[in-house]
């Protein structure tokens, strides 16, 4: 844990405070219509057509509690129910059942700058979202300067909104609704548009409104802002809440939920009628228990593997294994030549497993190996070659963007 994320924790206030969102066995799902109709003439003829429904559970049966002043984090897949929560919330939609309680005003970052008009100016815009939002005229004229500048928009205030692109709506939107005095603030995605210059100012005003008392309900995709900026969080799949506590715990089960259930692709790509005298069946990752995996988190032991069949004697092969990234660059590359020197004579029908184990320091990233056997020697007689045979996600809750996340100490001397 960093230590930025350790004293924002520290700081969140204690943790016996009241409740300021109170969330109680709430269920919500819509009825989707099974059929749609496009014409009269289609509504006539089939009337019994008209009351078919499925039924979409959004939310099951979730529990939870958020403090007075506490940085809440909800996490999930698209479609896990993330959204629809907050609008709950929100009372833009109803419950089914449940209960709901909130304390204190509540401002919704959710569909920022719906109630804005194309046709007029960002000036006039907003002036009539800061009184919708709730302040008084005075008030909104007060803080108009303090929105505008940040927004980053000053060279635009006349300009009509329908000339604006859509991360200056985005930007004007959230400026607007970061400036009104509420107590509880619910916010979907907003940071998903805008540079990265701006999104550190929404984090910096985040952290203003922490230190103010405020509590905030942030939906995100983003696991590296959950873990910096979240007090504790939960993570919602198909409507129902699978965990909840602290943000590495909830980033973690939120990355299983994600790639757990893909499978390797060497467990399923394995052909046994590959031609040549020798061939490459099959190729995968494993983890340090021999488990074939397709995603794993940073620090862990990993091995890269493939499967040889020989059909012909051959003496001193050399296997080669090499993982890229998602840009094609090689970050790892294993020869056996290099490591055993010769590795042995095989015989017609015998096959070989080749294992290659290291820590994985890798920067999350989506990776994969290709695999290559060739003849004993210095030039490139390759016997079998398959370009990308496996794939590993690598997830974790910290990216410096290098390549490799290897671990490090630093110490400072002062002088």
């Amino acid at each position: 844990m960093s230590a930025s994320s350790t004293l924002a924790r520290a700081t969140a206030g204690p943790a016996d405070r009241a409740p300021a969102v109170s969330v109680s066995d709430l269920s919500k799902a819509f009825r989707l219509p099974a059929f749609r109709h496009s014409t009269l003439k289609e509504r006539v003829l089939h009337p019994l057509q008209l009351n078919s429904f499925r039924v979409l559970q959004a939310l099951d049966d979730v529990t939870f509690d958020v403090r007075a002043g506490e940085f809440f984090g909800i996490v999930g897949r698209n479609g896990s129910g993330k959204s629809t929560m907050l609008k709950c919330l929100a009372g833009i939609y109803s419950i089914d059942s449940g209960r709901v309680d909130v304390s204190g005003r509540i401002s919704p970052f959710i569909e920022l700058g719906v109630g804005f008009n194309l046709e007029l100016t960002a000036r006039d815009n907003v002036i009539i979202n800061a009184v919708m939002l709730g302040l008084s005229r005075r008030e909104a004229r007060r803080r108009f300067d303090e929105i505008i500048a940040f927004a980053e928009l000053e060279d635009y205030l006349d300009l009509k909104l329908k000339n604006y692109s859509s991360g200056m709506l985005v930007r004007l939107a959230f400026a607007t609704a970061i400036r009104v005095d509420a107590d509880v603030l619910l916010i979907d995605e907003v940071l998903a548009v805008g540079d990265a210059s701006f999104q550190q100012k929404c984090f910096d005003s985040f952290d203003r409104l922490r230190r103010e008392g405020r509590t905030i309900l942030f939906v995100t995709h983003d696991m590296a802002a959950v873990t910096r900026v979240c007090d504790r969080a939960m993570l919602l799949e198909a409507g129902r809440l699978c965990e909840l506590g602290d943000p590495e715990v909830v980033t973690r089960a939120y990355n299983e939920v994600n790639f757990s259930r893909l499978v390797a692709p060497g467990a399923e790509d394995a052909d046994e009628s590959r031609p040549g005298a020798v061939a490459i069946i099959d190729a995968w990752f494993e983890d340090g228990a021999g488990n074939r995996i397709a995603a794993c988190s940073a620090g862990q032991e990993v091995a890269m593997c493939m499967r040889v069949a020989f059909r012909e004697e051959c003496h001193n092969p050399q296997f080669s294994l090499v993982v890229r990234n998602e840009l094609r660059h090689p970050v790892v590359a294993a020869a056996s030549q290099r490591s055993l020197g010769d590795s042995g004579n095989f015989s017609r029908g015998e096959t070989a497993t080749v294992r290659v184990r290291f820590e994985n320091w890798l920067a999350p990233d989506r990776y994969s190996v290709t695999a290559v056997v060739s003849r004993d020697g210095p030039g490139a007689d390759v016997l079998d070659h398959r370009p990308d045979a496996a794939t590993l996600l690598v997830h974790d809750t910290y990216s410096s963007g290098a390549l490799m996340e290897v671990p490090h100490e630093v110490d400072i001397t002062r002088e």
